[in-house]
């Protein structure tokens, strides 16, 4: 048994050096055999012409990139031990340029409590930017820079009120510190509202599956001519990177906030002048049945005051006596508080808008000129 056993230990031994010289040998094969291998590299096929779509995303992303600023932030804080205070870096983001006056745009964001940004150029170039202004309704922020006579092109401006579901969209940003990547994709739905992280819902954004990433935020939104067309500001992700939902502000909302930032330092909303509460309004309408924005008080010089409206009352049993809702603005409905301050966002100061109000069973319109906001 045991020279048996030793026999086949042999057996398999032998075949297994046999496996390895010839496996070892394999390679000299073709010299035993009279050939040698053709090591030279392969023949590269012509490629011939990019795509007509391919050249014009080229073309787009070249000539947009240098409107495309990186931007990173830095916070001061204190040591609780020595008091001493540090600056840290706080978080990148991106942006764009939006005149020659060296202004920058931005998500408010992305600046939110640092102490100081710096702005990198396509060319390398970096600077310190100075705050111009903010808009958190909007999640827009303005910077400066002094860019000398070197200055980067503006990104050419679009509309967003004729945006149609569908058509082709570009990203430009910095996802993750990825400086000037471009992400490509199209418009998915229109009219999107968020509801602020603490602070005020953004309203008319655009739906996008163009890939936008942390770091992508401020970045700029284009369309087909490289027009701009929205901010990059947020995604929808379980996970936190893109999930193919992305949103941005408006190019059209913009072009009305960062003007009025750039000349006094922050935005006003447009406003009637009465006192209305979300949490309110909804309780109101689920006790009356009565869909709209009531009207919970009206403060004295106010445009509504002006106007003739209305706020709640009280009986002398105590009992809350309805005074106006307000059901539409210019014939668009209105059933909730974003609705209205959504809808009064596309006017600007001093326009007159037309109301549709009920009050109990009557109703009829009311026009108001719009004042600033507080």
């Amino acid at each position: 048994m045991r020279d048996r056993f030793l026999a086949r230990l042999f057996g398999v031994t032998l075949a297994a050096g046999v496996l390895t010289v010839l496996w070892r040998g394999l390679p000299d094969l073709p010299l035993w055999l009279g050939t040698t291998t053709d090591a030279a590299p392969r023949v590269v096929q012509a490629r011939g012409d990019l795509a007509a779509d391919e050249k014009s995303t080229i073309e787009l992303f070249e000539k947009a990139r240098h409107s495309v600023v990186f931007i990173t932030t830095r916070a001061q804080v204190v040591d609780f031990w020595t008091r001493n205070v540090f600056s840290v870096p706080r978080g990148t983001g991106s942006g764009f340029i939006w005149d020659d006056e060296g202004h920058v745009v931005t998500n408010y964001h992305v600046v939110e409590g640092a102490s100081e940004a710096l702005v990198k150029l396509a060319d390398g170039r970096s600077f310190k930017a100075a705050l111009v202004g903010t808009s958190p309704e909007h999640d827009i922020a303005v910077l400066r820079i002094g860019v000398g006579f070197k200055r980067p092109p503006p990104v050419p401006l679009g509309t967003s009120s004729d945006l149609r579901v569908g058509q082709k969209v570009f990203a430009i940003g910095n996802p993750f510190g990825l400086d000037w990547t471009l992400t490509t994709g199209i418009v998915s739905a229109l009219d999107r509202s968020l509801a602020g992280d603490g602070g005020p819902s953004i309203n008319h954004l655009i739906q996008t599956d163009a890939a936008i990433n942390p770091g992508n935020s401020g970045g700029p939104l284009l369309d087909s001519a490289g027009r701009l067309i929205g901010i990059n500001t947020a995604i929808y992700s379980p996970s936190g990177a893109s999930a193919g939902i992305g949103f941005a502000v408006p190019v059209d909302s913009v072009n009305r906030v960062v003007p009025q930032i750039i000349k006094t330092g922050k935005y006003l909303q447009p406003v009637l002048g009465i006192e209305v509460d979300t949490g309110a309004n909804q309780r109101l309408t689920e006790l009356t049945g009565v869909e709209g924005v009531f009207v919970l008080g009206v403060p004295r010089g106010s445009a509504a005051e002006a106007a003739g409206l209305k706020g709640v009352g009280f009986a002398r049993d105590g009992s809350v006596v309805p005074g106006d809702v307000i059901t539409a603005v210019e014939g668009q409905e209105v059933k909730t508080v974003e609705q209205l301050l959504a809808t009064l966002d596309d006017y600007r100061i001093g326009d007159q808008v037309r109301l549709s109000v009920t009050r109990g069973d009557q109703q009829r319109e009311v026009r108001v000129t719009l004042q600033p906001g507080s």
